[in-house]
């Protein structure tokens, strides 16, 4: 097995020109996000969801060049939400229209999350497409995605990404 290999890891310096926010404005809706390093070196993925004009969901995503991860099993997540459930989506090539998923429901406190590759599925806009699991042989970006089809406001700091 390799040593993990960090995907990202914040601090107070970290560069985060390759993360943007994506909201429901693409299709029409009202939800904001927001996207930064807060003063303890947090990511810092903040805003609200709205279900107006057939709104709900924001998202942060991460653009990197093409990473092989075929050496790799799973993702490792140390990251503070809120209580709330996120999705956590990868993509082998950035233009692919769909998203291999898997969804991590926070706590309010630090917590270290584990999603095996294998159980990340494929999904398009909340469908599951009939498509193998992720096959983890490569990636070139990771998201976070809250849609809880509901009004709400989120907070979610990440530490670090990492893949093992």
């Amino acid at each position: 097995m390799s040593k993990p290999f960090v995907l990202f890891d914040f601090t107070k310096e970290s560069n985060i020109q390759n993360w943007s926010v994506v909201n429901d404005g693409v299709m029409g809706g009202l939800s904001k996000g927001n996207f930064s390093v807060n003063d303890k070196g947090d990511g810092f993925f903040t805003g609200h969801v709205s279900l107006e004009n057939n709104g709900g969901f924001s998202s942060v995503r991460y653009n990197f060049e093409s990473k092989s991860v075929s050496s790799y099993k799973k993702i490792t997540l140390r990251l503070k939400g809120d209580g709330k459930q996120y999705q956590i989506r990868v993509k082998t090539r950035a233009s692919d229209y769909y998203s291999y998923i898997a969804y991590i429901k926070t706590n309010g406190e630090w917590q270290t999350l584990e999603i095996l590759f294998s159980n990340m599925i494929p999904s398009f806009r909340g469908n599951v497409l009939d498509l193998p699991n992720y096959p983890g042989e490569y990636m070139e970006q990771f998201s976070i995605l809250i849609g809880n089809k509901k009004n709400e406001d989120f907070k979610l700091y990440l530490d670090k990404i990492e893949l093992e």
